[in-house]
């Protein structure tokens, strides 16, 4: 005749791990917090934001980066407002193995400057751009560097005397592309009256022709740039001021506070970068609660994946899509 054991005996005879689950679970004031976590994990992970789970995303603190989903999804579409820089954040970085051009590039490779030019620029890049992705090096260091940079960039731009009705032909003809999956960024973004604030480093004339050309310039996108001053014959005499650079772009918003007061009654903020000066965009907005921000790490990843990764929430590697920032968005905005 067998002689049975009591359940809880039989459990840790036939398999530890379920004989202690059994014990975990038979406790009231265990089962109830622990049931509730593991409903809220499986549901986000599995259902809400699948794509937290792509091989190109890498999170510090899951945790947090959780929270403060969850926290946007409470609060709603109504309090939230986009941040993001423009080249190689919202443009791909590559296309097939190809470069795409930033706004400053499409110039470049266009016909309206010449050859000459083109070195002199191509000689500033080899120069200054190890200096801007140098982590080594501070930003106090870096910004009189960078501001050198943009200046003869500029400089050498006004000299080509660029006609303003040539700048849209330069980006019909370029190889700048939107990152794939920005039809429903920007849609959804319009959809539900989310301001998308672009600040960049680049040519606000430029940027804003690939936004056109693309057909998402939508009343709520604003856009905090380098743009050109035209004489009375339509031709480049100068930039505006003031300067943009990669370490400077929080000082949008403390120039323009008419603007930023308007978002007050947004305080949680998807913030999109792809440099670590991308950081202080959101620097300059009050009230500020919940700032999710997402990093493409783009370029020379294995030297830079660390300071990314200690930096940003989430770090997309070598990410070509909006697939994360979309799948986040669709999640705050649900039922909405």
């Amino acid at each position: 005749m067998a002689i049975m054991l009591p359940r809880p005996l039989r459990c840790r005879r036939l398999n530890p791990k379920l004989w202690f689950c059994a014990q975990i679970f038979h406790i009231p004031w265990i089962y109830v917090p622990v049931r509730n976590v593991l409903a809220i994990w499986h549901q986000l992970t599995k259902y809400e934001v699948p794509e937290l789970a792509k091989t190109s995303v890498i999170m510090k603190e899951r945790g947090k980066v959780e929270e403060i989903i969850r926290s946007m999804h409470s609060a709603g579409p109504g309090t939230l407002q986009v941040i993001s820089d423009f080249d190689m954040t919202l443009t791909r970085f590559a296309h097939n193995g190809k470069r795409c051009p930033t706004t400053h590039n499409i110039l470049h490779n266009s016909t309206l400057i010449s050859e000459d030019c083109k070195s002199k620029m191509s000689e500033l890049l080899s120069h200054y751009y190890p200096i801007e992705i140098d982590d080594a090096r501070s930003v106090e260091e870096k910004t009189p560097l960078m501001v050198e940079w943009w200046t003869k960039a500029h400089d050498l731009l006004v000299e080509q005397q660029i006609g303003k009705d040539q700048l849209a032909e330069a980006v019909r003809k370029s190889d700048a592309m939107l990152r794939e999956g920005y039809q429903g960024f920007f849609g959804s973004l319009k959809h539900h009256s989310i301001p998308l604030l672009i600040f960049s480093a680049g040519v606000g004339d430029i940027l804003e022709e690939v936004i056109r050309h693309n057909g998402v310039f939508h009343p709520n996108v604003r856009v905090f740039s380098n743009y050109m001053e035209y004489d009375e014959k339509g031709v480049l005499c100068a930039f505006k001021e003031p300067l943009i650079h990669t370490f400077n772009k929080k000082e949008s918003a403390l120039l323009n506070p008419d603007q930023f007061g308007q978002l007050q009654d947004r305080p949680n903020i998807l913030l999109l970068g792809d440099s670590l000066g991308d950081l202080t965009m959101a620097d300059g907005v009050q009230n500020a609660q919940s700032v999710l921000r997402i990093g493409y790490l783009n370029d020379k990843v294995d030297q830079r994946r660390d300071a990314y990764v200690n930096s940003y929430d989430i770090v997309l590697e070598k990410d070509e899509t909006l697939d994360v920032p979309n799948a986040i968005l669709n999640y705050i905005t649900e039922g909405n």
